[in-house]
């Protein structure tokens, strides 16, 4: 058993399995999950409705394909602001907010400030539609790009084999 950091929640075995049969098939009902970690489907709900009081589930959520959506274009961009202090960071933590194709944002230490995962159906929407509005937010200095040729591995699975005490 495992203590959680901010609620001091302990996760047992069932737990821990329902998170993991969770995150590979979120749409599976409390009678399925029942079965799987060998609980009864009340019991499952209860320990499900205790997870996501205690903020350890976030959202139940849909994973779209991005190509079959016709966001063919994949990149990571790399922004670097011209200084570390004021109100730069906040004002492009702002704006980023305001780009639904940069669908990550990082904060990071080292060359960049900035990491983003970006989805764009083509080129020409990634350079039109992101990374000129980008260079145009106050503070930016630098973006470096990088296009995503082939994705190896793209998961939304957490690990949780450290829980295991």
């Amino acid at each position: 058993m495992n203590s959680d950091n901010g609620a001091n929640l302990l996760l047992d075995r069932y737990d821990i399995g329902l998170l993991a049969a969770l995150q590979a098939n979120g749409h599976t009902t409390h009678q399925q999950l029942g079965e799987v970690i060998h609980l009864s489907a009340s019991q499952v709900s209860r320990r499900i409705q205790r997870m996501e009081s205690a903020g350890l589930i976030r959202a139940h959520v849909a994973l779209l394909s991005p190509e079959r959506l016709g966001l063919g274009v994949r990149a990571i961009s790399y922004v670097t602001l011209t200084r570390h202090g004021g109100d730069e960071g906040a004002g492009f933590e702002r704006d980023i907010l305001d780009i639904p194709e940069v669908v990550e944002c990082f904060a990071v230490t080292g060359e960049s400030d900035y990491i983003l995962k970006i989805f764009a159906a083509n080129l020409s929407d990634l350079s039109e539609s992101v990374l000129k509005p980008l260079t145009r937010l106050q503070g930016v200095a630098n973006i470096r790009s990088n296009i995503v040729l082939q994705c190896i591995k793209s998961t939304t699975e957490l690990p949780l084999s450290h829980l295991r005490g």
